[in-house]
């Protein structure tokens, strides 16, 4: 397997199921893995100096922590303006599965699922593409690989994305596809359609970025000078569609499920675990809180959490075969492990892809059978809060967003009626922009949302 996005999620999760099946006796597959940007410097280094190895640390939420040493990423490839590393891995005959995760926004994908063909980077790697360079996306870096696997003639590969992204097989698959007809390889185009397949998964386990105490307990703990340690919650899931074009691992041995469609355990996980942390980070960072478990363990906002969830999202999935009441308060216990330390910048990131990816499908939903958006609305009210801190220059972290346009976010904020142009914001809503049931409900969520920040003040 080759790995593109060596983050701390792939090191907590991918990783360790493979590190699992190799405990287990099954040594028949090992992991290389890559960056496609110059990022994570540091964590790098220090990856090839252990030969890949590291340990993870995890919490259980009673505050259990336990220490496993992972070494199934074999080869650590450094990066180079080629990504010639990853494009001789990736177009190696015994490389069957390229996984990838680059977060949400990275897909450049928009509510219709078209491709943003406008946005610089997306111009930057088809002029890269055209002149036989891998690019800096996720889209330019597999053009690449897979033009290079095909010119060696290394046979079918498996691309399998590791994201939130929903349908995220399908929809990586789709921009892909597009990025390759835009390009005007037809030979390519036509090779990726019948030599790939990209098969839905739904992935989870809360990985807090490292710290220095994260490397420190490590230490005292095991004994070991381990730079690259982190850290993450002991629940980990794994779902998987089981539509791989040329073998994989046998992952169902070692928890991970294999299921001919990933649909339900996806829109609980997004809607019922994604949307509430973003709603608790939003809500945690206008009370003057740092992490995840302050605001989750604070009533009020551990209400707007839950009231959202059953109000709202629950509803809107029913029926299920995953018994969602349960999903909730376990989601709510996770969020609340004090040990995981997990900060509010970190969850409150990249609302501009959150919105239409975790909860305008609740609002659209819920609109169409006549029914109620009060609980939902909040979250989105709750973001508009921030980034209107953020427009002030008040907000008290680096806000970091891929999918935002600041000029964009800055006009919002600046707006006669922010909620109104909040609201109209095609990108974030859709179909459903500036419609009236929207902007009402959004108006006495932002209402709520004030009289809440008072509180706090």
């Amino acid at each position: 397997m080759l790995h593109l996005g060596l983050g701390s999620f792939h090191r907590a999760h991918q990783a360790v199921y493979l590190q699992r099946l190799q405990d287990a006796g099954d040594t028949g597959w090992v992991l290389a893995a890559g960056n496609i940007r110059p990022d994570m410097a540091d964590t790098i280094a220090a990856l090839r100096a252990q030969n890949g190895a590291y340990t993870l640390e995890t919490v259980t939420p009673a505050g259990q922590r336990s220490y496993a040493r992972i070494t199934s990423i074999r080869t650590v490839v450094p990066w180079d303006a080629t990504l010639s590393g990853l494009l001789a891995r990736g177009a190696d005959v015994a490389t069957r599965i390229v996984s990838f995760t680059v977060t949400e926004a990275g897909y450049y994908l928009d509510a219709a699922n078209q491709l943003d063909f406008g946005a610089p980077d997306i111009e930057a790697d088809l002029a890269a593409a055209g002149q036989g360079r891998p690019g800096s996306t996720i889209y330019g870096a597999l053009t690449a690989i897979l033009r290079e696997r095909m010119s060696r003639g290394a046979g079918g590969v498996t691309l399998l994305n590791c994201d939130n992204l929903r349908h995220n097989g399908d929809r990586s698959r789709s921009g892909l596809l597009q990025f390759i007809e835009r390009l005007g390889d037809a030979r390519l185009l036509a090779w990726v359609k019948t030599n790939t397949t990209s098969p839905n998964a739904m992935v989870d386990r809360i990985t807090p970025r490292p710290t220095d105490e994260v490397v420190q307990r490590v230490k005292a703990a095991t004994g070991r000078d381990d730079p690259a340690a982190l850290m993450a919650e002991s629940f980990t899931q794994w779902v998987i569609e089981d539509r791989f074009t040329n073998g994989r691992p046998q992952w169902e041995k070692v928890g991970v499920e294999m299921v001919e469609s990933v649909d339900a355990h996806e829109e609980a996980k997004i809607r019922l675990l994604n949307a509430t942390h973003s709603c608790i980070a939003w809500a945690g960072t206008l009370a003057g809180y740092r992490y995840i478990h302050e605001g989750t363990q604070d009533a009020r906002i551990r209400q707007l959490a839950y009231d959202y969830a059953t109000d709202d999202a629950i509803p809107a999935l029913e029926p299920s075969p995953i018994d969602l009441a349960a999903y909730r308060d376990v989601v709510l216990e996770r969020f609340g492990n004090p040990a995981l330390r997990d900060t509010n910048q970190r969850v409150a990131m990249d609302g501009f892809s959150k919105i239409p990816g975790f909860i305008a499908p609740t609002v659209r939903e819920r609109l169409a059978r006549g029914q109620s958006i009060a609980a939902v609305a909040m979250l989105p009210a709750l973001f508009l809060a921030c980034l209107q801190r953020w427009h002030r220059g008040n907000l008290p972290y680096t806000y970091e967003d891929q999918a935002m346009d600041p000029a964009v976010a800055h006009a919002i904020c600046a707006s006669a009626d922010p909620v109104a142009a909040f609201a109209a914001d095609a990108a974030l809503w859709g179909p459903e922009a500036g419609h009236p049931q929207l902007v009402d409900a959004l108006r006495h969520a932002v209402a709520r949302v004030a009289d809440l920040e008072k509180e706090y003040a």
